[in-house]
């Protein structure tokens, strides 16, 4: 039987890569690996994940280099000849092994007032947006997030700067902004306005690159910079 090598993080930061033999099969997932590593090799091991389908993007590690959703990730694509390297996603403190905090991901949402803020009451009529309108459409490009950390753990932008709210978080604002129904706006552009907020980004584009749902969170950061600037034009922020 063929094997692979497999090279994964084990411990925190400071931890180091530890190197199992795991036998490979034909249509194997990275996750199969490493669930075959935690049942079958060593107990201890430690990682996230939920569907197994591509629906949560719990599975989310960095596999040779690159942050993939490892159910959806197919050995035969992406070893390198018999060779594997899994770690956790990069940008994000290190709890155990492959398991990482998103407490900070999910922070940064907040900052960004990524929460949808309604006007209308249950008394008012139900709203009405038509689904070929510019707005929809906008919303439509960038609405499939489902907050893997993917995207945060490819930007580089992030690793530079720690206090960068992060490509997920900025799309999810941008969605927002473009919701005719929300009323939060005006505090939403003075959120995504500051050094941590959309002029940070330098559209090196990994993000759109690495994301698994085809989302482009670089052309909702390049909305939100419009948005910011003729909100200040208009005298608005």
């Amino acid at each position: 039987m063929d094997m692979l090598k497999v090279s994964v993080w084990r411990g925190g930061a400071d931890g180091e890569y530890r190197t199992y033999a795991v036998p490979r099969y034909e249509s194997q997932s990275v996750l199969d690996v490493v669930t075959h590593i935690q049942r079958n090799i060593d107990p201890t091991l430690s990682y996230r994940f939920a569907c197994r389908v591509g629906m949560c993007g719990a599975c989310a590690m960095t596999v040779n280099g690159v942050a993939r959703w490892t159910c959806r990730t197919h050995v035969a694509k992406v070893a390198d000849g018999d060779a594997l390297q899994i770690a956790p996603l990069g940008n994000l403190p290190v709890v155990k092994d492959l398991v990482t905090d998103m407490r900070e991901f999910f922070d940064k949402w907040a900052r960004a007032r990524g929460r949808f803020v309604p006007g209308a009451t249950r008394k008012d009529e139900f709203a009405r947006v038509a689904s070929n309108s510019p707005e929809r459409v906008a919303i439509d490009a960038g609405i499939e997030c489902i907050g893997c950390g993917v995207c945060y753990a490819s930007c580089d932008v992030v690793s530079w700067n720690p206090d960068y709210l992060g490509p997920a978080a900025l799309n999810r604002a941008w969605t927002l902004v473009k919701d005719v129904r929300d009323q939060g706006r005006l505090e939403r552009l003075e959120a995504v306005a500051g050094d941590a907020g959309c002029h940070a980004c330098h559209t090196h584009l990994s993000c759109g690159e690495r994301c698994p749902k085809n989302i482009v969170p670089t052309a909702a950061i390049a909305g939100l910079k419009r948005a910011v600037a003729l909100a200040v034009w208009k005298g608005e922020l």
